[in-house]
């Protein structure tokens, strides 16, 4: 259920955002502003560089905005050192990627008990418990101690999004999390996405798949470094 009497999770704030190419610059993003509220689902939309993991890079805190600010969970991500950052990051914010980015040499299991080792708020033994119950969620148990090369692109993915859950943050941030996957696995994935959403997850997403962006409550499609368009498409329960 989203709480719009609650301050806003995500606060972006006139963000500009400009790279160096040679000896000109490019801007990216041009002024973004907007709120997303607790409980909400919304997805990014819009051609290709138009900006839209830029964009995401600076809720994560993985990039910064050139100008503008960038509040997260009440913390200005935007002036945080790298290291506040860093243990920000890991309580609060699960991130999944479209490359799955699952260390090749540990096992499922131990790469979803990894961001609980950084951020130590178990002991070992409970760790290794919860990533268990959280593979079990994802319907990957019995595949907990095969490495990642040993399971498909989907069950890699299903084991990312165990591990973007591992430390209970309130925020996911996904960036084309269905970009390399068939279209039934692609099917059970948003399954798990519209899950956490019901569990009282917060959920930011860039996605080209226009099948997927009609089935999320709410829009924004950037085109040109602008918001083009905002819109809430259906209601989320």
């Amino acid at each position: 259920m989203i709480n719009t009497t609650s301050e806003p999770l995500i606060q972006v704030k006139n963000i500009i955002k400009r790279f160096p190419v040679g000896d000109n610059e490019i801007t990216v993003l041009k002024s973004i502003s907007f709120d997303v509220h607790p409980g909400e689902f919304v997805c990014i939309v819009g051609p290709s560089g138009n900006g839209k993991s830029t964009l995401l890079n600076m809720v994560t805190g993985i990039d910064r905005p050139s100008e503008g600010e960038v509040i997260v969970t009440q913390q200005p991500v935007h002036t945080m050192t790298e290291n506040k950052l860093a243990a920000w990051r890991g309580r609060q914010v699960g991130i999944i990627f479209q490359f799955f980015q699952m260390l090749p040499a540990l096992s499922l299991v131990q790469n979803v008990i990894l961001p609980m080792d950084f951020v130590k708020t178990l002991t070992p033994k409970q760790r290794r418990e919860r990533a268990m119950h959280l593979l079990d969620m994802v319907d990957l148990a019995d595949q907990a101690n095969k490495l990642p090369s040993m399971v498909s692109g989907g069950q890699q993915q299903r084991a990312a999004i165990a591990r973007a859950l591992a430390n209970d943050p309130p925020l996911i941030v996904a960036d084309e999390p269905t970009g390399n996957l068939d279209m039934q696995t692609e099917e059970a994935v948003f399954g798990l996405f519209e899950q956490l959403i019901a569990d009282g997850k917060t959920m930011l997403m860039v996605t080209h798949s226009r099948t997927l962006a009609k089935r999320i409550p709410r829009q924004i499609e950037i085109r040109n470094g602008v918001i083009f368009r905002d819109e809430t498409t259906k209601k989320s329960t």
